[in-house]
């Protein structure tokens, strides 16, 4: 469990870096992206951004997509605008996009998105549950397609989403990018039948070791699930032309199951 939590805090240092650095807490950019701060029920803990539609879209006849995002490094709110952007330039037409803010369990946490294997001291409920508590929470709000409902997570998140793959019958597919995987910290592979992974990994990564992504992706297809592995180069954070990138693993995982084409 410590190499977990290891690679889990250096993801937060590098990622808070790259915040820092690269993902303006300015939002005059996305200024015209509507977003909603809301709260499951009376739960406080249950916070979450909802994004879009936009003035003017129009519904989709089977209903919006949905993007759950999970926020990598701290998970918090202070990624709100960068999580815009990807909603601005990275979401194709007839989605909406939820933004999870991961919970402070205990002052001595370790795990910023805990699991029903990978648990924090003091907590309420598991982020599987509230991946499920949110997806509900939209549908009741917007119509949804259930066939395009995702994940998108990275770094610290990362174990969360293939957690919540294996568990929630409401994701369809995910898009999981410069994390780490590890099986004993997971429920059976097995689960992992019919989903979609777009898996997104940098062979250079010194915080998230490649070889664990090159084992998912080896891994779960035979499970039966269907995964597109893509390489970029640069190591750990999101590099290039990122909005662009995301963009491609969302459209990916709305494609037809293989069998079906």
């Amino acid at each position: 469990m410590m190499r977990i939590h290891l690679h889990v805090a250096r993801a937060i240092l590098f990622a808070a870096f790259f915040a820092i650095n690269d993902i303006s807490l300015a939002q005059d950019d996305v200024a015209d992206v509507p977003s909603q701060d809301l709260h499951i029920g009376e739960d406080q803990n249950k916070r979450y951004f909802l994004i879009g539609p936009t003035d003017g879209a129009t519904q989709p006849e089977s209903g919006f997509g949905l993007v759950v995002v999970l926020p990598g490094g701290s998970g918090d709110a202070e990624f709100h605008p960068f999580v815009k952007r990807i909603f601005k330039h990275a979401i194709p037409d007839g989605y909406l996009v939820a933004q999870p803010v991961a919970v402070t369990w205990n002052q001595r946490q370790q795990i910023v998105w805990p699991t029903s294997k990978n648990r924090e001291r003091g907590m309420k409920f598991t982020t599987e549950q509230f991946i499920d508590a949110v997806i509900d929470d939209v549908g009741e709000r917007q119509q949804l397609d259930p066939e395009k409902v995702f994940t998108l997570s990275w770094s610290s998140s990362g174990p969360a989403a293939y957690a919540a793959s294996l568990t929630s019958e409401k994701v369809q597919g995910s898009f999981i990018a410069m994390s780490v995987f590890n099986p004993k910290f997971l429920p059976p592979l097995a689960r992992a039948r019919g989903h979609r992974y777009f898996i997104y990994h940098s062979p250079q990564d010194q915080v998230c070791p490649f070889w664990m992504a090159r084992k998912a992706a080896t891994e779960l297809p035979t499970r039966g699930a269907e995964v597109e592995f893509v390489e970029y180069t640069g190591g750990h954070g999101w590099r290039g032309n990122v909005f662009e990138n995301i963009r491609t693993g969302i459209e990916w995982l709305a494609e037809p199951p293989s069998e079906a084409q």
